[in-house]
């Protein structure tokens, strides 16, 4: 019985060792190493389908915008914002509209310098809650966020292709509508915060330095 118990003892130390296919330990390790890999060659395939298909589009509507500021004029442009943003309906349309596509994401916000400092709140959120819609034909505007357009449409791409064009002219047309509420209702409740703090009079002196400012810029191109 001894004996036997020894030759059971040998059978299991000499026996082989657990293949790794069939070691848990293994399994979790080479499961770990298969799609860290992975992670970065599907990351790898995304870049490539970025350089042949989004990058040069967004490199030509660069391009094409900065050679119509160029032909119309640094000059020209400036004085369609600032007769944009003499009327509500335009200030947070057409206004919002020229910024984000003529100077995309974020330097869009700077043409808030032509409007007074309580109407400046108003037009930031009009203009940031275009830089999404604005991608369904302009990607360049903003390029980094272009997923959130390419996410909505891949489902109608994949079901209804001939949908997208709709799709892309809704989903524009509806950021028009939604910025213009947004802006008005913004300015709105700017106005009713400043009269509630008592800040009529701050904003008052501040109207009357943009007027001066204003007029001092006419008067030395006048000159």
């Amino acid at each position: 019985m001894l004996q036997a118990a020894s030759l059971g003892h040998l059978a299991a130390t000499d026996a082989p060792p657990v293949p790794a296919s069939d070691n848990p330990v293994m399994q979790v390790l080479t499961w770990i190493a298969t799609h860290f890999i992975g992670l970065f060659q599907a990351s790898g395939e995304a870049f490539v389908g970025l350089v042949t298909g989004i990058l040069p589009t967004l490199i030509v509507l660069l391009t094409l915008m900065y050679a119509i500021t160029t032909w119309v004029g640094e000059a020209r442009m400036t004085r369609a914002v600032q007769f944009s943003a003499r009327f509500a309906i335009t200030r947070y349309t057409l206004m919002p509209i020229l910024a984000v596509i003529l100077l995309t994401n974020p330097m869009c916000y700077s043409f808030g310098v032509y409007l007074p400092e309580r109407q400046k709140p108003a037009f930031y959120d009009s203009a940031v809650s275009f830089v999404h819609p604005v991608t369904t034909f302009f990607p360049h505007a903003n390029g980094g966020e272009l997923f959130v357009w390419a996410g909505i449409s891949a489902g109608v791409l994949q079901a209804a292709p001939e949908k997208y064009p709709v799709l892309a002219i809704l989903y524009f047309l509806t950021g028009i509508v939604v910025i213009f509420f947004r802006g008005f209702i913004t300015e709105f409740i700017t106005r009713f915060l400043i009269r509630r703090q008592g800040l009529t009079e701050v904003f008052d002196g501040y109207d009357r330095e943009f007027a001066d400012a204003r007029a001092a810029r006419l008067a030395k191109k006048a000159a």
